[in-house]
């Protein structure tokens, strides 16, 4: 996973660690929430976890530039199933 190679780099200090642990137990919540959607209860559950899924964001700077493509992309799918999974439930 490529947020595991850029926590590698971090500071070897306090803040570094504590930093990369956050970020790496992040990434793996937004992967974990995805997953639970294909197991969602009701359209109401699945659409709970796909926001979860949404609302998640890397912010960074020039080195993250690709992790952060990466997640808007993802994004904007969860956001299109968040958006298409209201549509049907309104039905």
């Amino acid at each position: 996973m490529e947020v595991i190679k850029l926590c590698e780099n971090f500071p070897r200090n306090a803040a570094g660690f504590e930093t990369a642990k956050q970020l790496i137990r992040a990434a793996g919540s937004v992967g974990a929430n995805y997953r639970a959607s294909a197991r969602a209860k009701s359209p109401n559950d699945f659409l709970y976890k796909i926001e979860v899924v949404k609302d998640a964001n890397l912010q960074g700077g020039n080195e993250l530039d690709q992790l952060v493509k990466e997640a808007n992309e993802l994004t904007a799918i969860f956001a299109a199933t968040d958006k298409t999974n209201k549509a049907k439930i309104k039905k």
